[in-house]
């Protein structure tokens, strides 16, 4: 299996990684190396966090990371993980 982060993952975490190196880059640095660490160890166990709260699909997943929510998607047909979204909890 291989990780994609889509687009709007991308987006949404430059976002967040701009608004916490306001106060602090390196802890905004620290922040994106360990939550990469948790996403790219979802190839050895794509079901370790719990299924989407936000959506009906048990191929869908919530994988939680100091407060934020990573929303990932398990595609066995194709042999990858996608990581679609990452949101705070107050934020939806």
């Amino acid at each position: 299996m291989r990780v994609v982060r889509k687009r709007e993952y991308l987006l949404e975490l430059k976002n967040i990684l701009s608004y916490i190196a306001q106060d602090s880059p390196n802890r905004a640095r620290v922040f994106k190396k360990q939550l990469d660490l948790r996403v790219d160890g979802l190839v050895h166990f794509p079901y370790k966090y719990r299924q989407s709260i936000h959506h009906d699909n048990v191929t869908v997943r919530d994988l939680i990371y100091k407060g934020y929510t990573i929303v990932y998607r398990v595609n066995e047909m194709h042999s990858m993980i996608e990581v679609v979204d990452i949101f705070k909890y107050q934020d939806r």
